[in-house]
């Protein structure tokens, strides 16, 4: 299998161009059956994740063409609606066909999804949401089963402000008759991604970016060309690589208020942050300060940033504590970030982080796609070489990582060693 190998000691250093985020991307793809004829996408990230997407829309009747960072998808007028399980288990954002299926022709069969472990992620609320607006939902082994002649608007509060819920329920809402409400919708930015590009397709939304999303159902949508936004999530691990190795790191290619939390902690932790029109700087000359972080919905510290929040803690110059509220089983990396001699103790949904000057290189395994990144961040910290496992994790999320790393410095190879070199 193949591994990444790492040689502590390098400060990262230099300018990176993040791709298209990969949380909006592939639900821009599920959004392009919603209107026959063919969806362009731009920007697009070159993930293993995108490629499983494609094959999820073939096989529901779509003819799809992936080329670099370029993504056409040709919607036919009539559409397949079973989503299989092979495809679905490997790719959480598959269940993000649900609303745009049932909406555009009445019927949808789709797998449970998996993707990464990082705790409970129920579809209850997708679900709810749905059944709100007339749909009959049952499950069958192991599928959801949807049916609904025509969807009706419908004022949905969700218990918690979902991402995934917010853009299934969305979609569906903009075939639906009617006006549909979404209450503690989700702010992120790439709903407002999917909503801007919802609105070129013919969809009429309000409140993209709030809270409270109004959508006025249409009977017909048009295919459209649209590019993505940057990836705030690859910016990030950027962001927090660059003050763990005390480096020098320019991102380009993302807006730098999607990342406002994160670049204020560690303002807090010491670097200096220069923020520009679509980009940012990232300069720690100095062991950064421990400071406490706490994940939340946007605007709030990314979730998916956690294992480099966790990371970054344990070379800081003090006891942080980090707190994660929005995914039960996201601390599961915990233990392979001991492995490198990272103090951490968790309890429930904290953890506390006594950071030290130096972290120990050892054999570590990637338990999803932010763990691995973040615990080749954290060799980069160690004395010594660090080699992480099951890299096909980050291949999901991370374009070129080990390319990136190495021309910002960073001693970094992939490389193929026997199976059994790991015990897992």
């Amino acid at each position: 299998m193949e591994v990444i190998r790492v040689t502590g000691g390098a400060r990262l250093r230099g300018d990176v161009t993040v791709v298209g985020a990969k949380n909006s991307a592939l639900k821009l793809m599920a959004a392009a059956l919603l209107a026959e004829g063919r969806t362009v996408l731009h920007n697009m990230p070159r993930i293993t994740d995108i490629v499983i997407m494609a094959e999820v829309l073939r096989r529901i009747g779509c003819a799809v063409d992936v080329t670099d960072d370029r993504v056409e998808i040709d919607t036919p007028a009539e559409l397949g609606g079973e989503a299989d399980y092979d495809l679905v288990r490997r790719l959480r954002a598959s269940i993000n066909v649900l609303g745009p299926l049932l909406a555009r022709r009445g019927y949808a069969k789709v797998a449970h999804p998996g993707g990464d472990a990082i705790g409970s992620r129920g579809l209850d609320m997708h679900i709810a949401g749905l059944q709100r607006m007339g749909a009959e939902i049952t499950n069958e082994h192991g599928y959801v089963v949807a049916h609904a002649e025509r969807l009706q608007g419908a004022t949905i509060w969700l218990d918690f402000p979902s991402v995934g819920a917010t853009e299934n329920i969305l979609m569906a809402a903009v075939l639906a008759e009617g006006t549909t409400v979404i209450d503690n919708a989700a702010r992120e930015p790439e709903i407002v991604d999917i909503c801007q590009m919802l609105t070129a397709m013919g969809a009429r939304i309000n409140g993209a970016g709030t809270s409270t999303l109004e959508i006025e159902g249409t009977d017909r949508l048009r295919p459209v060309t649209h590019r993505v936004i940057g990836d705030r999530i690859i910016a990030g691990t950027w962001a927090f690589g660059a003050a763990m190795t005390r480096g020098d790191v320019t991102v380009h290619g993302v807006n730098p208020e999607h990342l406002a939390v994160t670049l204020d902690k560690l303002t807090t932790a010491g670097a200096d942050v220069t923020r520009y029109e679509s980009g940012f700087r990232v300069r720690c000359e100095r062991r950064p300060q421990a400071v406490d972080m706490v994940t939340l919905p946007y605007p709030g510290l990314a979730t998916d940033l956690l294992p480099m929040a966790v990371g970054f803690a344990a070379v800081a110059d003090g006891v942080s504590l980090i707190t994660e509220n929005v995914f039960d089983g996201r601390f599961m990396f915990v233990n392979e970030m001991s492995r490198l001699g990272a103090d951490i103790r968790t309890d429930g949904h904290h953890a506390v982080v006594r950071g030290k000057e130096q972290l120990s290189g050892a054999p570590v395994t990637a338990t999803d796609i932010r763990a691995g990144a973040g615990l080749v961040l954290a060799g980069l910290c160690a004395e010594g070489v660090t080699e992480v496992s099951h890299i096909h994790h980050i291949d999901r999320g991370y374009p070129d990582f080990v390319t990136q790393l190495a021309d910002l410095g960073a001693k970094v190879e992939r490389v193929r060693v026997p199976d059994d070199s790991f015990s897992l």
